[in-house]
């Protein structure tokens, strides 16, 4: 794959807060218009990485190249141009209780465009009918499941039409079948969209359907980024005691036969 085809390279990342080394060498390339997803135990750095792409946080030493530009040199108003190709899902959504559905979903529009306000209600009708939200309209979070809030926040974060999304933790907080349920939206999406999906995820192996490469995040490396049956093939003796420890020693097994 020619470096063209990758819009985020992360090159080298260290980071550390005080003593305590979280980053240690993070190499990375996250393809265009595919859904890479950053796993890896908790307390391994996986939103610190994100924060890096989104150049909230500064590495000790290394380069975030985004469309070959280099996020962590950047400031002001050239860091903010760069940040409006990106759109984000946050662990808690976000949403803002005193605002309705609609008003939530219009804001970015109407605090970083300058479109009228009719235009902003006809995107943000499209995006209420894309997201079956359309009867919530004038709804308040609090009114709402965890997982219609999911779809309030992606429709939020998609109205500015970036070119790559982030997603950290997206489905904290919900049951099984709920999950399963914002993971086919953002497959669906992503998929009509065509755009860059970065998602930090604990959902192994609910994630394995959705996910074109799974970066593992440990010990402040990136120990392998492969597409899923490519991970659950491997015979590297990392990678393998993730699979057991994620998916079970019965699903290696089988897997070991199904390859004889």
């Amino acid at each position: 794959m020619t470096q063209s085809e990758h819009c985020i390279k992360l090159i080298d990342i260290h980071k550390s807060f005080g003593s305590q080394a979280v980053l240690r060498g993070v190499d990375l390339d996250i393809e265009r218009g595919a859904t890479t997803v950053i796993c890896g135990e908790s307390g391994q750095g996986k939103s610190v990485l994100l924060k890096h792409i989104l150049g909230l946080v500064r590495p000790d030493r290394g380069q975030v190249l985004v469309e070959g530009e280099d996020i962590t040199r950047l400031k002001g108003a050239a860091l903010s141009r760069l940040r409006t190709r990106f759109g984000v899902l946050f662990q808690g959504v976000a949403l803002f209780d005193s605002m309705s559905v609609f008003d939530n979903i219009a804001l970015p529009l109407r605090e970083r465009s300058r479109l009228p306000e009719k235009e902003v209600a006809k995107k943000v009708a499209a995006a209420l009918q894309m997201m079956d939200l359309a009867e919530s309209a004038d709804k308040f979070p609090a009114q709402l499941s965890g997982g219609m809030k999911k779809r309030v926040g992606l429709a939020r974060a998609l109205q500015l039409e970036p070119d790559i999304l982030l997603f950290d933790e997206p489905t904290t907080g919900l049951d099984p079948v709920k999950s399963h349920d914002v993971y086919r939206l953002f497959f669906e999406t992503q998929k009509k969209l065509g755009y860059t999906s970065i998602i930090v995820s604990h959902d192994i192996p609910k994630i394995f359907n959705l996910a074109d490469k799974i970066a593992i995040l440990h010990q402040g490396q990136v120990r392998a980024c492969l597409t899923p049956e490519a991970l659950q093939r491997s015979r590297d003796p990392f990678v393998r005691d993730f699979i057991v420890r994620v998916m079970g020693s019965a699903h290696c097994s089988r897997l070991e036969l199904s390859a004889e």
